[in-house]
């Protein structure tokens, strides 16, 4: 029996998830993320991290925050029975689980249970909420040495504080104290009293690194009056020292046009890097929550009876594209097929967009026509000059889509053929990671680039909870057809694409934040 217990027994990962920014996660921590059987997430793990988990996953929400936490037994416990049952067990924990993060008392009772553990560091808030708050820790002419101190210590702890206020008040240039909210007047008094001059340059940040990061500065006499006016609540750190006084000059996450947006993407998970990255370099914290994912056909007869026609006598004078989707589908199914784009030599390719255009491009194809606008209308409004009585048109697009383009190609005198290449799917398992995000971290902004993104997404919101959810919420469409689904599933459209493409969302949102910023100032 022991013999067999070993052979099944998994391990338990401390993993460090960072300050805030899912940027900030580690590559190895992001490796084990994703391989773990359990996640294990607490309040201060940004839960877009979440979508990073594999399918099937088991998400477990233990709080540590307020009225949601669950006991630290409880969560040792948790840890070491998953392991036990032969699970591969991800702890995310905000910052690093070494520096004021519980990582020790967890480690102990790991260890102590004979399950195989393994630490992984993560970045620290300690130095990262003050760098996207434009405090350097250490500066030359200011600050040589660095001290983080607990700002709320374990009550439980047996003979009161052991805090040396004297030693911490001398002891280096610049002090960061974690967890310190409800405890900043004491705090600041201490330091006054054992010396530390009532002008000190103080800062409190909430929330850093991320999109709702909020900063107060003053000074140790000042700090916690201000704190407490701002309405400054944990979680937050506080930086105390002459390195404060750089903010001014160094600022810069906040400077960003886009600071202060939480954006969502619903995009497929392959799509969404393209809009994320550009809304992320602006300022913008993005969470993606796919409610798409592309899947093959259920049947490739129609497709596969499509590619064996190409280079026949009986083949397409036109191909058109509606997606980039549709290309690289079609493309691998070519290759599956054994053929390859030379049965393509004398057909006409139309693709619906830039984004398609450039798919196409990458598989070394010469796109014909690219309309002006890009949708169906448009495809039809750029193909009106051609004649296109008696030709043959192929369109490989997802099995679920309008039928504008293949009706009126046809009422031209066109044979067309539509043929399943993928099919668009709500995915799985969704639901405990939509909750997380619209309870802990709700967005300020929820962009839809298609019909099928808005559908979805309203599918993964329980109908008793859609109101709460949404309230506040704005959202961005790609263009009139998305804004179309939008506006018929009782929503508003605060922001439309000019042009039905990325980069013009993405200017699109920007022009909006400008323009709402000037309307308060």
């Amino acid at each position: 029996m022991t013999k067999n217990f070993e052979t099944t027994l998994g391990k338990v990962y401390l993993v460090g998830a960072g300050p805030g920014d899912p940027g900030l996660l580690t590559l190895k921590g992001l490796r084990i993320l994703r391989d773990a059987d359990v996640v294990v997430y607490d309040y201060l793990a940004n839960p877009e991290l979440l979508l990073e988990a594999k399918p099937g996953a088991e998400i477990i929400y233990v709080g540590r925050h307020a009225n949601e936490r669950l006991s630290q037994d409880t969560i040792n416990q948790m840890l070491v029975e998953r392991a036990r049952h032969g699970k591969q067990v991800c702890r995310l924990k905000g910052g690093d689980p070494f520096v004021f993060g519980r990582g020790g008392e967890e480690a102990e009772y790991v260890a102590s249970s004979g399950v195989p553990f393994e630490i992984v560091p993560g970045v620290s808030a300690g130095y990262a909420v003050p760098a996207y708050a434009g405090i350097p820790l250490t500066h030359r002419q200011l600050s040589s040495t660095v001290l983080f101190v607990t700002g709320h210590e374990d009550p439980e702890k047996e003979g009161g504080s052991h805090l040396d206020w004297e030693g911490i008040a001398r002891g280096a240039s610049t002090l960061v104290f974690f967890m310190g909210v409800t405890t900043l007047p004491q705090i600041a008094s201490q330091l006054m009293r054992a010396g530390r001059s009532a002008s000190t340059p103080a800062a409190v940040i909430r929330w850093g690194t991320r999109g709702e990061q909020q900063v107060v500065t003053g000074t140790l006499e000042t700090i916690a009056a201000r704190a407490r006016t701002a309405g400054i609540k944990p979680p937050a750190l506080t930086v105390v020292g002459d390195v404060v006084s750089l903010r001014e000059k160094l600022q810069w996450f906040e400077c960003l046009p886009l600071f202060g947006e939480r954006i969502l993407i619903t995009r497929p998970r392959e799509q969404a890097r393209e809009l994320a990255e550009p809304l992320r370099a602006l300022g913008a914290e993005t969470i993606e929550l796919p409610t798409i994912a592309i899947a093959d056909p259920e049947d490739w007869s129609a497709l596969d009876g499509a590619i064996e026609r190409l280079g026949t006598p009986r083949t397409y004078d036109w191909l058109i594209f509606t997606s980039a989707n549709g290309v690289r589908k079609f493309m691998q199914r070519m290759a599956a097929n054994g053929t390859d784009v030379r049965r393509l030599a004398g057909a006409k390719i139309c693709a619906i967009g830039p984004a398609t255009a450039d798919e196409l491009r990458a598989h070394l194809l010469v796109v014909d026509v690219v309309p002006r606008t890009y949708v169906a209308e448009g495809v039809l409004e750029a193909l009106a000059e051609e004649p296109l009585a008696g030709k043959r048109i192929l369109i490989p697009r997802a099995r679920v889509a309008r039928d504008v383009l293949p009706a009126e190609l046809r009422k031209r005198g066109a044979e067309v053929d539509v043929v399943e290449a993928y099919r668009s799917i709500l995915p799985t398992e969704r639901t405990e990671k939509t909750e997380a995000i619209f309870t802990r971290h709700r967005p300020t902004l929820i962009v839809f680039t298609s019909s099928s993104t808005v559908e979805n997404l309203l599918r993964l919101i329980p109908p008793e909870k859609r109101d709460s959810y949404l309230e506040g919420v704005r959202i961005a469409s790609i263009g009139p057809i998305t804004s179309r689904a939008i506006r018929r599933a009782g929503l508003t459209v605060h922001i439309e694409a000019g042009e039905y493409t990325i980069p013009a969302l993405v200017a699109a949102i920007v022009e909006a934040r400008s323009k709402a910023s000037q309307s308060k100032s």
